[in-house]
């Protein structure tokens, strides 16, 4: 008999989701989480960071009317919006545990677990047993392995910054630290981002990542493309960052965001001899790891599919029905939107463009100036554009987009593509006008099959 039906390790979006679901079917739960409950989105990623973010929103688009009806903008107080993030971000934890887990009956046990057995977790000092157990402990920021290195701060520190630095340095121009000195800028803080080649954001469009850079350079940040940092040296209160290339710059804070890699460390999955990498945990279609009643969820998943919070909901619930044998076949993921929180957005979803134009003989690619096009929906959003990507039958396989209101045309084409909805059928609902949606909807109809 075990002490539990179903075991998670970590108590985030790949855990919780499915463990309400398997609990409203009767089975017992339990996490087991050494770090703060709710995990990586809840605490220190995307909650902390889309809050954080909101004010620089609002300001850089009262920006785009200077001179017509907006002659000042406000300055943003980075310690006082801290103080507010915390009032409202610390308390989640004990809300979740207290709440949502309290109400539902799953415990937490607080200590880091690792595998004894096939189905036994030895979490602090106490064993415990379940007949399926769920991996569900997500990524870390990787850290460069240079002299300095303990210099270099991560997300999560810039997450709980207290007061801004006057000096900034990025490492990486991937999505974190896009967005992080798209705040910077805004600041008035001296931003740097130093990338190891010519491409930042390069999983997005590239016609829409310059759009973004050259924005940001107009407002002040130096990119230093093809460069890679070399060492790190503090001297008083600052702290010089040499190039490999020998140049040097003098910096207040260091951050790095050049990659993340799967929390696989500690688990025990040699000792169960479950496959892994610092990719991740390869599983089948099922999500089962190399031993069958062990599976393993979110981030810390091997995988070509994003890693997002919605695809770790995605997965935990897969795995609960799975478990509950509801639903034995293998996974099958929708498109996945993303989104990269700079100002403007990027986002897209479905093929990508860069693909889809490599791939003439299957696929068309459309640009729509929408900001041109649409200005008074646009909120003078003048550079605004989507990209939509047909088949040859012409139904709406993909699209990409560069606005601050990115992320919710990406959701409503994400429904479009996923439903297979045709122009007929968008021709029979009755949207809200003048929305920016409603532009959006408009423009797309008249293409679709």
């Amino acid at each position: 008999m075990y002490d539990y039906d179903v075991l998670f390790l970590g108590s985030g979006h790949a855990a919780w989701h499915g463990a309400l679901k398997l609990v409203k079917a009767g089975k017992k739960v339990a996490f087991v989480d050494g770090d703060l409950i709710g995990g990586t989105c809840t605490n220190y990623g995307c909650d902390a960071k889309i809050l954080l973010d909101a004010p620089f929103a609002f300001v850089n688009g009262l920006k785009r009317y200077k001179g017509i009806g907006v002659e000042s903008t406000p300055d943003i107080d980075w310690s006082a919006l801290m103080k507010y993030k915390k009032q409202v971000i610390s308390p989640l934890p004990a809300a979740l545990e207290q709440g949502i887990f309290g109400r539902a009956g799953m415990p937490v046990i607080h200590a880091m677990g690792k595998l004894l057995d096939t189905h036994t977790v030895q979490a602090g000092d106490q064993k415990v047993t379940a007949e399926y157990i769920v991996i569900a402990t997500g990524e870390h920021p990787v850290k460069r392995d240079v002299p300095g290195k303990e210099f270099i701060h991560d997300s999560r520190d810039f997450l709980d910054m207290e007061t801004f630095p006057k000096r900034i340095a990025f490492i990486g121009a991937g999505i974190i630290a896009m967005e992080f000195a798209s705040m910077a800028i805004e600041l008035g803080s001296d931003v740097t981002v130093i990338h190891h080649n010519d491409r930042a954001l390069k999983m997005y469009p590239a016609q829409y990542v310059d759009i973004v850079v050259n924005k940001m350079r107009e407002e002040g940040v130096k990119f230093d493309f093809n460069e890679s940092v070399a060492k790190i040296e503090k001297s008083g209160d600052e702290y010089i960052v040499t190039y490999e290339s020998g140049k040097t710059i003098a910096v207040d804070y260091v951050l790095e965001a050049t990659g993340r890699e799967a929390n696989v460390d500690g688990l025990g999955l040699d000792e169960v001899g479950i496959e892994y990498s610092s990719k991740g945990i390869k599983v089948n279609s099922n999500l089962q790891t190399t031993v069958p009643n062990i599976y393993a969820s979110g981030d810390v998943i091997d995988k070509k599919i994003p890693k997002l919070t919605p695809t770790a909901t995605f997965e935990s619930n897969y795995i609960a029905d799975h478990i509950l044998d509801t639903s034995t076949a293998p996974i099958e993921y929708p498109v996945v939107p993303n989104l990269v929180f700079t100002l403007p957005r990027i986002a897209q979803v479905g093929v990508s463009v860069d693909a889809a134009k490599k791939d003439p003989e299957h696929y068309d690619v459309v640009t729509v100036p929408y900001g041109k096009t649409l200005l008074f929906e646009a909120k003078n959003e003048v550079y605004a554009e989507f990209t939509f990507v047909f088949d040859k039958e012409h139904n709406l396989v993909g699209a990409a987009f560069v606005s601050d209101d990115a992320g919710m045309f990406v959701d409503i084409i994400t429904l479009i593509i996923n439903k297979k909805m045709t122009q007929s059928e968008l021709n029979q609902m009755i949207f809200a006008f003048p929305t920016e949606s409603y532009g959006l909807i408009s423009m797309v109809t008249g293409l679709l099959k």
